[in-house]
């Protein structure tokens, strides 16, 4: 049997979540769809996010998942295969071989880091390798920080850590030379640049201790910090002929959208990481309840031009309130 919700929400992350909270305060059957993938699972806390600085990333979603069944939302564990346009609608099929059908999709499934190929570099990170200066910089202030160099991000990326420590060491490993602007840049701040490959992470204990390099060099740093290439995790919408697109700042591949998260595919919506690569977690959760808003307007000028037609005709019409 195909179950049916006004708007499937494709993710459970912090976009989804308050999107579906939303589209559930507005009375409107919503299904959230969440494969249980966050991408900052391997943090300690979310950082920056007013009232719950620090709170364990679980714990912040726990509370959102209870909120949204508390206002009569739904939420499945799962993840989304495929969607395909179905009359003025899609149908959604699941892993587990389920179908839903959906009057809007909203599509918060967020993005995947890949990072450098460095071993041990995968196994530190949200610990002791991170990547946003906003979410982890006061935790590793005034502590010794390596820079990796692995895009066009880096070395914005280490003016921008050099606000939290005097020590700080951009590794250019396999980033483009300097330009004689970046150079003069990283002198004026006091930060020296280590040439050559890097070959591995070293760690002493369960704690980072620094790097070694190809030519068996090591650089000795308690913390790393790398611009990963983050790409939108949207395969399932390629039979609707949407695919994530190279992002203007070289950073990775997003789904472009209007301001609203609205897409090329009417029905369709975005919000979160999955448009908008450098979302912290307010940024995420406050662009999903703007783009439920936005789908909630849509479903309501849609009801309302019915009961105008319907009046016309002489008929009667409802809404759809449960």
């Amino acid at each position: 049997m195909t179950e049916n919700y006004e708007v499937l929400v494709a993710g459970g992350g912090a976009a989804g979540l308050n999107g579906a909270l939303m589209l559930a305060r507005a009375r409107r059957p919503v299904l959230v769809v969440d494969g249980g993938e966050p991408r900052n699972a391997p943090a300690d806390g979310v950082h920056g996010l007013l009232g719950q600085d620090g709170v364990p990333p679980a714990e912040l979603l726990a509370r959102g998942r209870d909120e949204v069944r508390r206002h009569g939302g739904h939420l499945t564990e799962g993840r989304v295969e495929t969607v395909d346009r179905d009359g003025t609608g899609f149908e959604v099929a699941l892993a587990d071989g389920r179908r839903v059908r959906a009057g809007h999709v909203l599509v918060a499934t967020g993005l995947v880091d890949e990072l450098p190929e460095v071993p041990g570099l995968r196994e530190r990170w949200g610990r002791d390798v991170v990547h946003c200066p906003y979410c982890h910089g006061w935790e590793v202030r005034e502590r010794p920080i390596g820079v990796i160099g692995s895009g066009p991000m880096s070395v914005h990326q280490t003016l921008l850590f050099r606000q939290w420590s005097d020590d700080v060491v951009y590794l250019r490993h396999t980033a483009p030379p300097l330009t004689d602007e970046q150079a003069e840049q990283l002198a004026a701040l006091g930060v020296p640049v280590v040439e050559g490959e890097i070959a591995a992470v070293e760690t002493a204990g369960d704690r980072l201790a620094g790097v070694r390099l190809r030519d068996g060099r090591t650089v000795g740093r308690e913390v790393l910090t790398v611009a990963p290439r983050m790409v939108a995790r949207t395969g399932f919408l390629a039979g609707l002929g949407l695919r994530p697109q190279p992002h203007p700042s070289g950073m990775g591949e997003y789904l472009p959208a209007d301001g609203s998260g609205r897409t090329d595919v009417p029905g369709v919506w975005v919000a979160g990481n999955v448009t908008d690569l450098s979302a912290q977690v307010g940024a995420a959760a406050a662009a999903g309840a703007r783009t439920a808003a936005m789908i909630n307007a849509d479903l309501v000028q849609a009801e309302t031009r019915r009961a105008v037609e319907a009046r016309r005709a002489g008929g009667w019409v409802t809404t759809n309130h449960p």
